[in-house]
């Protein structure tokens, strides 16, 4: 009798040292993730304030950009417009969309950039996708034939030269073929094929799926979010880019929207450019800039929310192997 109440005994008392220990182990976690907790608190608002610094560095201009553009002359002039509006004025903007030459180079931007966007995203895909085989026949030396461009350029003069021996000078083409792949993406487009698993490769290859057709089928569905990432940076890339039809352009009927700012905001101090435009006060040429600007900056950035869930995670995957 005496032998069983000790064993019971010592039954509780393992027990109960077992819940104290374990109870202290509770104890010693929340502590820690207390003590973790507060380090981290202060790191959170380090950088959550970054984000916001760096985002006001970036909204501030466009808000005062959009102040200006529907602001009255005489404010303009007295350089008292910041971040509101004073006077609403929207003669700027009444410009801007009453004259055709405004709304066709805008209608030519918009199908330039989805040409070239359609475009280059193919180009890029049929370049990356051969690169991941490896029985590809100087698979290497094509990378580093590739990855060389990235770093050497032939210079201005001899790609003008190019394009005059290739008879694109003054036709829409130069803007569209000379710039349809980037390397730098087309490696983004590689890694990202890397990641996916052979075996879903090798088991439709085993069910006779012809390599086009893998790439239809398997790669192109699962590269959703690389695909989009790309066309992100490909549409912003040609909606923003001027310098090619600059240099290779004469006829005004295909001037790209940012070029037709570019030289607007260039002469628009000019007397003379200001008559042409109907200008009666230079308050309006500062509003018409400003409307201008927004104009062909709005577009693209409509584009972001629906991009932007793919952004980041295309990015992401596209430089982790498996």
């Amino acid at each position: 009798m005496a032998k069983e109440l000790v064993m019971t005994a010592g039954k509780f008392s393992t027990k109960g040292f077992a819940r104290s220990k374990r109870k202290d182990k509770d104890d010693e976690t929340e502590t820690t993730r207390m003590v973790r907790s507060d380090k981290t608190k202060v790191g959170d608002i380090i950088f959550i304030s970054i984000c916001v610094i760096i985002s006001l560095i970036c909204i501030i201009p466009m808000i005062n950009l959009l102040a200006r553009s529907l602001s009255a002359t005489d404010f303009l002039v007295k350089r008292e417009v910041y971040l509101l509006p004073k006077g609403i004025n929207l003669s700027a903007y009444s410009t801007v969309l009453g004259d055709p030459k405004y709304i066709k180079s805008f209608v030519w931007t918009v199908i330039l950039t989805v040409i070239c966007t359609f475009l280059s995203l193919t180009m890029t895909v049929l370049c990356a996708y051969p690169l991941i085989f490896n029985k590809l026949k100087g698979r290497s030396i094509f990378n580093i034939i590739i990855t060389i461009t990235m770093f050497f350029n032939a210079g201005t003069i001899p790609n003008y030269l190019l394009m005059k021996d290739l008879n694109l000078l003054d036709n829409p083409l130069v803007l569209i073929v000379p710039g349809c792949l980037s390397v730098y993406n087309m490696i983004i487009m590689r890694s990202f094929f890397y990641g996916i698993p052979d075996s879903l490769r090798e088991s439709a290859e085993i069910d006779g799926a012809s390599f086009f057709r893998i790439l239809w089928s398997i790669y192109l569905p699962l590269s959703k979010p690389v695909i989009a990432t790309l066309a992100l940076f490909y549409a912003v890339g040609r909606w923003n880019g001027y310098s090619d039809a600059l240099m290779y352009m004469k006829n005004k009927d295909f001037y790209p929207l940012q070029l037709l700012l570019y030289n607007i905001l260039n002469n628009m101090n000019s007397v003379e450019v200001a008559t042409q435009e109907g200008f009666s006060t230079p308050g309006l040429s500062e509003s018409l800039k400003a409307a201008i600007v927004m104009f062909s900056t709005i577009p693209i950035l409509c584009i972001y929310p629906f991009l932007q869930k793919y952004f980041i995670h295309g990015v992401t995957l596209g430089a982790v192997k498996e």
